[in-house]
């Protein structure tokens, strides 16, 4: 279960990295702190849509990733002390 464990933490540290990284990457809207930085000025230049709609996809499955990946530690967290007590 240790090996488990561990190669699900090292899997949580890339998947946060890589969907910090994609959130950064994905158009403002507007009213954000994109907004702050300049972001709103250039809107009219940003990607293509096709490449927005990968962008949001890669996105919602590393997330979703993400999340089984928390839930998954937690319950092997969970478990293993319930066995050692």
């Amino acid at each position: 279960m240790e090996v488990l464990q561990i190669i699900l933490q090292i899997v949580l540290g890339i998947t946060s990295l890589l969907l910090t990284m994609l959130i950064l990457m994905h158009k403002g809207r507007g009213g954000g702190l994109s907004d702050m930085f300049g972001g709103g000025m250039s809107s009219g230049l940003a990607s293509s849509g096709v490449a927005e709609r990968n962008l949001n996809r890669f996105t919602i499955v590393l997330g979703l990733t993400w999340g089984v990946v928390i839930i998954a530690l937690g319950l092997i967290m969970r478990f293993s002390s319930v066995g050692d007590s």
